[in-house]
């Protein structure tokens, strides 16, 4: 059996224990134990779904008529909760107080910025305004070329509040990266900044943005913010372009603007309407542009927020991310729930190597979000903020974008804390969200992925589409579930979405990663991309596989490991190039 790193605390009754309890007193069920409620979520997932919305208390104003169509194929992109109206931006503004609903802070602007419910709503509501009067309405796409800013948030919501729908591109991205996304989708309005701070540096964005508009003809309007405020704001190279105050000029004071939320007007929408349009990274040509819908958005990360990540409102919630990055669209929906977040924009590791655990003491983050890469960084480079930083607020640290190495999660128990849960979590841009993750009702085993979650039927099949444990395999979900992208865009026939998705395996969604499911925790670890597994001889395994013994080795910095097909059998060699230092 895996070593175990972490319990749950005895008699801690968690917001997945009070729903367990719920659902086994509603239906006179014996759940136990989380594998039990598991299995009923995946068994009865109208049933499931069905329960969690009345829990998530999501904000609506008409009831969906069903739940979902069973007749219909998982590959048939099946429409759930018909008949609903709803929208995601109310939802995260339910607050109108003066409770603390973000934190930000940056590389360039250290100290950091309180943005209230109250304050949020208000200055939402202008962008929404400003907007409309851009003649932005449903449907219209949105786009940001943006850091991880509250500004980025607020013309989100804002684009959300009227029915279109968001997009974004990371600060960092190249010209060609933006343009072979945005063009894509036409969009009407662009949100940029005139500059970025990383690693001690000033990036300008203003000749960047002007190649961008260049390209992009659909653009009506393009708003850009003084986000380096000492970097230049000449605009006059940029067509259609002005300044966020000229943007926001004819709209009036936020005084003026609401006294209470009821002064905001939503436009109500079908549960699967187009909120987000997120993209592939398009290593196989044009990046594909994923769309995702507002129900199935917010009721997927509440599902994770609440049960899996056990939040409440007492909670502070970071994520280290970029706007570019399905992290980011995950992060902000927390504030749905009254827990405020965190955002910083710059390099984690400037002025020094603990500058986050800095921002995690200065603001009380209780649950701490990065990447893998993030961690083993720190790792290599020997960091201690076990040491070096109190912590005592930090209950959670949440790990993604690639499989966490066993030798991290040790370096994380022995030198940053003892007593939390590390979530090492795998999901991704396809499904915005998460397929297996965080559990705090399950001991944490190391190198493992903790369970699936709820409501997500995940297994690991063979070739031959044989559910396998033990093993390596494909990872898959067997049926529909809410977060599904809703379509890809230009796709009419939905032939670039079934080719992604229901090609290997018909009917069955397979997710393009290799995994190993083990039989006696349930634990998963993740192998790798499965369109990059390495067959020599019959002997199936990920790439990840390899690079897991060749980082143990400090002398080599990089590597790359890729398999050889013999063009005159079926075999292959597997060849591994390496960098050393």
């Amino acid at each position: 059996m895996s070593h175990v790193l972490w319990t749950p605390p005895a008699g801690r009754k968690t917001n997945m224990d009070d729903f367990r309890e719920i659902i086994s007193s509603k239906y006179n069920l014996k759940l136990d134990s989380y594998f039990d409620l598991y299995q009923w979520s995946i068994d009865n997932y109208v049933m499931f779904w069905k329960e969690f919305w009345s829990y998530s208390n999501i904000i609506y104003s008409k009831p969906y008529i069903e739940v979902i169509d069973e007749t219909k194929r998982m590959d048939e992109i099946p429409e759930w909760f018909a008949g609903a109206r709803l929208n995601y931006a109310q939802n995260l503004l339910r607050y109108n107080d003066d409770r603390i609903a973000l934190y930000a802070c940056s590389e360039g602007n250290p100290g950091i910025i309180q943005i209230t419910h109250r304050q949020l709503t208000n200055v939402v509501n202008k962008y929404r305004i400003a907007l409309k009067n851009a003649g932005v309405g449903m449907g219209d796409r949105v786009v940001g070329f943006l850091p991880n800013s509250p500004e980025a948030i607020i013309a989100c919501l804002a684009a959300a509040s009227l029915g279109a729908i968001w997009s974004t591109a990371s600060a960092d991205f190249g010209v060609m990266g933006v343009v072979e996304r945005f063009s894509q989708i036409e969009p009407k309005v662009l949100f940029a900044v005139n500059a970025v701070v990383y690693n001690n540096k000033i990036h300008d964005s203003l000749d960047k943005l002007r190649q961008i508009v260049q390209a992009i003809p659909s653009l009506k309007v393009v708003v850009v913010i003084p986000f380096v405020p000492s970097h230049s704001m000449n605009l006059s190279s940029i067509s259609n372009s002005i300044t966020i105050d000229q943007f926001l000029s004819n709209v009036g004071t936020s005084g003026d603007l609401i006294d209470n939320d009821q002064l905001i007007e939503y436009e109500q929408v079908p549960f699967n309407h187009s909120l987000y349009i997120l993209y592939s990274s398009g290593t196989t040509g044009a990046p594909k542009c994923m769309v995702h819908g507002h129900g199935g958005t917010l009721l997927n990360h509440l599902k994770e927020h609440i049960l899996h990540s056990n939040m409440q409102v007492d909670d502070v919630l970071f994520f280290y991310t970029h706007t570019g990055w399905m992290m980011w669209n995950w992060l902000i929906t927390a504030i749905a729930l009254g827990t405020p977040i965190v955002l910083y924009d710059g390099s984690p590791i400037v002025p020094n190597i603990y500058r986050l655990w800095d921002l995690l003491d200065e603001t009380g983050i209780t649950i701490f979000g990065c990447s893998a890469k993030y961690l083993t960084t720190l790792e290599e480079r020997h960091a201690t903020p076990g040491t070096t930083n109190s912590l005592k607020t930090l209950h959670t640290i949440l790990s993604t974008g690639s499989p966490l190495h066993p030798r991290i999660f040790d370096y994380v128990y022995t030198d940053i804390k003892s007593n939390i849960l590390l979530g090492s979590i795998t999901g991704g841009t396809d499904i915005v969200s998460v397929f297996c993750g965080v559990n705090p009702t399950l001991s944490v085993h190391r190198g493992e992925i903790q369970s699936q979650h709820l409501g997500m039927a995940c297994e690991s099949w063979s070739d031959e589409g044989k559910s396998v444990m033990g093993e390596s395999g494909e990872l898959v979900c067997v049926k529909p579930f809410p977060c599904m992208p809703i379509c890809f865009w230009n796709d009419k026939n939905g032939e670039k979405y079934r080719k992604a998705y229901f090609d290997k395996y018909p009917g069955v969604w397979a997710h393009g990663d290799y995994c190993s499911i083990n039989p006696v925790t349930r634990g998963i670890v993740m192998l790798g991309r499965s369109d990059g597994t390495l067959n020599p001889a019959g002997i199936r395994f990920g790439s990840a596989e390899i690079y897991s013994v060749v980082e143990q080795f400090e002398e080599i910095i990089d590597s790359l490991c890729v398999g050889q097909r013999n063009p005159n059998s079926d075999d292959e060699r597997v060849l591994l190039f390496v960098k050393v230092s």
